[in-house]
């Protein structure tokens, strides 16, 4: 059982979703129905789903004829159950409802709030259990459906899902199949005034009219991606990789969600340095999509596993050196977050009782989970391991699995076959203990390395033009940005600045590290810059360092309340109930 969900799948399981929805955006509603095949494996119970901010109208039995139905009190965190009594004939039920402004997963944005401010918008954001919010389902991971949807959208937009689209029929409706198997939260919708291009006969990229073009050709390496990706871990098994590239406001990097990632505009530096975050999605075809975490509290096996996919997908394209400049800067991120961490959230396999899944969130279980299995790479050797990889995905294809599956798998297949390598790794230490074994794989970098001689010059005195910084790439800006001493002053910051317009700078992840030194050192040349980006930017990851720094001072964190007044509507529910607790924010 899913402690964040009211579901009871063990006696009726839904086992494929359709729906028939119509898209307001005046309303910023969405309303229609959900026709919810069962499994009934119980067939006394009745169905429990998940919900919360929908209003449920009615419900129809495919036995005949309306059917009672409440919903319980509601949890603040987890929403309501909604309990469905049914007939002995029921093999499906018919869910009339509508969604309201309490329907998280849904963003519906102004024509302003775009790129090109020509129409609306509106995406959905599942993860982690706000699908629940606007389909009622069994929102947990550990229950997969297909599902199958018509999108009644108004003329001029185009809505896109995370499933095959099919001929649209003489009511205009988008039309989209989902033939394998999902969790919920890989459910997504967008709809906007959007175009495609092609990367592949296999790829391509949606966009608003004027990103188009240019996210094209900023992802044209896709396609080499996924070849890699097949031959390190077997074969592609949702038939297209497609990609979107939403308006400012969506909280991730990304989300990957199948045969669509949702994308931000934050990763189009215009020189492809930060496209591993399309490594990253494309990773989780394997891990997290084609094997899921059963629960929450098993994230790392997502994530931890993408990451170390993505580092491996990145290295057979852009080569070792690129991936190991990520591996060397995410370590040390992570070292950052759990010197701040309490145990309970150092450890992979997480405890989340009595919290949303979102307020566990944080790094661990990328990067450490990733360093674990790095560690066994290194213990066995990649060879063996990438054989034992295979197996895993085509074992558990489909399959939603909890750690302790995991360890099962993993002590069979692998550890037990070699037991005097097995004895080199503490697994058990790894994955329910805090903090990071002192076996943790220690990548190094020559190309950071020259970053580090560099800082050396300009601690000794260099000026910031005298600096050999020619051909250097992000990874390389962000080392030397985090390399800066803590008594860096004011006056420091304006003559770096000069020489290398920090503010002035379009790439997200170089602003964000040159901004948080701004707050921390005084430099108010780029207030402006500050105040526009958390207006421009809805992305959680660059959001809450900068939120963060801001709230250490009371002059701070009066500013920062001062922005994310305006800025709050404008974001996502997922990054505002992060930043809601940081800056102690009463909706």
């Amino acid at each position: 059982m899913d402690i964040h969900s009211h579901s009871e799948p063990n006696r009726v399981r839904v086992t494929h979703v359709s729906l028939d929805l119509v898209l307001d955006f005046e309303a910023r509603e969405a309303r229609g129905t959900a026709e919810l095949s069962l499994e009934r494996l119980d067939p006394n119970a009745p169905l429990v789903l998940d919900a919360r901010g929908l209003l449920v109208e009615n419900v129809m039995g495919s036995g005949g004829g309306p059917r009672d139905f409440a919903l319980g009190e509601e949890d603040e965190q987890l929403g309501s159950a909604l309990t469905i009594a049914l007939e002995p004939l029921d093999r499906s039920v018919l869910i009339g409802y509508r969604t309201s402004a309490r329907s998280d997963a849904m963003q519906w944005l102004a024509p302003e709030q775009t790129a090109d401010g020509e129409g609306p918008f509106l995406f959905t954001q599942g993860q982690s259990i706000f699908t629940r919010t606007w389909i009622p389902l069994q929102d947990t991971p550990g229950v997969r459906v297909t599902y199958d949807a018509a999108v009644h959208a108004p003329e001029g937009l185009t809505a896109v899902m995370s499933a095959e689209p099919l001929e649209r029929e003489d009511d205009g409706a988008f039309r989209f199949r989902m033939e394998q198997p999902v969790p919920p939260y890989l459910i997504a919708l967008a709809c906007g005034r959007i175009e495609f291009r092609a990367i592949s006969s296999r790829c391509g990229v949606w966009a608003e009219p004027s990103v188009v073009a240019g996210a094209r050709d900023e992802l044209s390496d896709t396609e080499a991606m996924i070849a890699s990706a097949e031959a390190l871990f077997g074969p592609y098994r949702w038939e297209r990789y497609d990609l979107i590239i939403l308006p400012p406001a969506f909280p991730f990097g990304g989300m990957e969600n199948p045969r669509l990632t949702f994308a931000t505009p934050t990763i189009l530096a215009g020189d492809k340095s930060l496209v591993a975050l399309v490594a990253h999605e494309l990773a989780h075809s394997w891990s997290g999509n084609l094997v899921t975490n059963a629960t929450w509290s098993d994230f790392w096996l997502n994530e931890g596993f993408t990451v170390y996919l993505e580092g491996r997908i990145m290295e057979r394209v852009f080569g070792k050196e690129r991936a190991e400049m990520e591996q060397v800067l995410a370590l040390h991120g992570l070292e950052k977050e759990m010197a701040e961490l309490e145990p309970r959230d150092q450890v992979l396999h997480g405890d989340l009782a009595g919290r949303h899944p979102d307020g566990g969130f944080s790094v661990v279980p990328y990067q450490k989970g990733a360093l674990l299995l790095r560690r066994l790479e290194q213990v066995f050797g990649r060879e063996a391991f990438d054989r034992f990889l295979t197996r895993y995905f085509d074992e558990h294809a489909f399959q939603s699995i909890t750690t302790a599956d995991f360890e099962a798998y993993l002590r069979s297949e692998l550890l037990e076959r070699s037991p005097a390598l097995a004895a080199q790794v503490d697994v058990r230490r790894w994955i329910h203990e805090p903090g990071l074994p002192e076996d943790a794989p220690r990548p190094s970098s020559s190309l950071l390395a020259k970053v580090d001689t560099e800082l050396a010059r300009w601690r000794a005195g260099a000026a910031p033009e005298e600096l050999e910084t020619r051909g250097w790439v992000t990874q390389q800006w962000q080392h030397f940005l985090q390399g800066l001493p803590e008594t860096l002053t004011a006056e420091q910051m304006a003559a770096l600045d000069r020489s290398f317009h920090f503010t002035a700078s379009k790439n997200s992840e170089v602003l964000t590290d040159w901004l948080t030194l701004a707050i921390r050192h005084g430099y108010s040349a780029a207030d402006a810059r500050l105040e526009e980006f958390l207006l421009d930017v809805g992305r959680r990851k660059f959001l809450k360092p900068l939120y963060t720094e801001l709230a250490k001072t009371e002059d701070g964190l009066r500013r920062a309340r001062a922005i994310y007044e305006r800025a709050r509507p404008r974001y996502h529910a997922v990054a505002t109930g992060t930043l809601d607790k940081i800056l102690k924010w009463e909706a």
